[in-house]
């Protein structure tokens, strides 16, 4: 472990945001009272879709939009009216912001410069992040003459270097292509495993938070939808919103009936035992669904993808749109009458008017968290 390496797990801090709200006017409301906890060397990714107020929340910590009312404590220190420069915060960007003029030694040190740290403490500072991000070999080069990937690199140097007690990330590898992406997110766990940073990435791809996140925020209109881990989250989701919006393909959820003994679709067919009365949503994942010539739910085949490792079948099921993943090596007429089961322990209901899940609809305490346990 490198002095770095150390510098930085050492001043981890925790964040508390407590009531804090950010409105342009008042009919522009972006954030409403927000109460959150990040821990320290915690690695939060906030996701939700675009303009549902991320990009927003992480600005307020960093400094760069000042909130309108609420409180930011980071590292136990009240921070909501300090410069950006006094938080403690360093910020990796989307468009990487590097000096195009500046080699990569001289981007990663200037803010050493500007600080006023010497030219020694400098140049062995540069060494230890460029061997730490494999850039070792760049340092003499300008950004023009770097890979999209290599670029993210330096401005993520640039950032650590610093020391910080939390790292901040807004969207920085979405200019990037599929496979530099994925890279990315592999140098990026690894990364964080090393230095243990407090570490807030916002991003809409769901498959970065699924692989980065210690726990994923997920925001809605400015609102938390869920704060959990990301097993909690794919296999309990709270809300509709959550359980459409995370998987791929993301959860099916059918409008279902109650009739105090059975959960009916709309021409009748049951999917599923409960007590309750009214209306309700149903949620079950593509790949919890099975085909046997025994399931008594009927479906027509709409649509089929071939994706090679397995099959993912669009269905209608009682004028409703159903996703179906099958294994690699299922036989299935796409001419057929599907035949699906619907196993109860992997149902989700949630509430036909609010969308927030209902708890331990379908099974006892035990039974659920035996469920659970299956996943981990």
């Amino acid at each position: 472990m490198t002095a770095i390496d150390t510098a930085i797990r050492a001043a981890a801090a925790d964040i508390e945001l407590m009531g804090v709200t950010k409105a342009y006017d008042v009919r522009t409301v972006v954030i409403p009272p927000l109460d959150v906890a990040l821990r320290p060397g915690e690695f939060t990714v906030v996701l939700g879709p675009s303009g549902c107020g991320k990009s927003t929340l992480l600005q307020m910590i960093a400094g760069l939009e000042r909130v309108s009312g609420g409180k930011i404590v980071i590292g136990g220190r009240e921070v909501q009216d300090l410069e950006p420069k006094h938080r403690g915060c360093a910020m990796v960007f989307q468009n990487y912001a590097l000096y195009p003029h500046m080699t990569v030694a001289e981007n990663m040190a200037y803010s050493l410069k500007v600080a006023g740290v010497s030219k020694t403490e400098r140049a062995e500072r540069v060494a230890d992040v460029a061997r730490m991000l494999g850039l070792a070999d760049f340092l003499a080069r300008k950004p023009g003459q770097l890979s999209g990937g290599q670029r993210q690199r330096v401005a993520i140097g640039r950032a650590i270097i610093r020391e910080p007690g939390v790292l901040l990330f807004d969207e920085p590898l979405s200019n990037l292509d599929a496979q530099l992406r994925h890279d990315m997110r592999v140098e990026l766990a690894d990364l964080h495993r090393r230095i243990g940073a407090t570490s807030v990435f916002v991003t809409h791809d769901q498959v970065e938070a699924m692989t980065l996140a210690d726990r994923i925020l997920i925001l809605n209109k400015g609102r938390i939808e869920q704060f959990d881990t990301p097993k909690a989250i794919y296999h309990r989701p709270a809300s509709v919103f959550v359980a459409k919006f995370i998987g791929a393909p993301p959860m099916n959820v059918l409008t279902v009936t109650g009739d105090g003994s059975a959960l009916r679709l709309a021409d009748g067919q049951v999917v599923g035992n409960y007590e309750g009365k009214g209306s309700f949503q149903l949620g079950i994942r593509p790949e919890d669904i099975t085909v046997n010539a025994g399931g008594a739910i009927k479906a027509a085949i709409r649509y089929r993808e071939d994706l090679g490792s397995h099959e993912i079948l669009e269905a209608d099921v009682a004028g409703q749109q159903l996703r179906i993943s099958t294994p690699f090596g299922a036989e299935i007429d796409a001419a057929a009458t599907l035949s699906l089961s619907f196993p109860q322990a992997r149902l989700h209901l949630f509430d036909g008017e609010t969308g927030r899940a209902i708890p331990n609809a379908f099974h006892n305490a035990d039974a659920v968290r035996r469920s659970v346990k299956e996943y981990q």
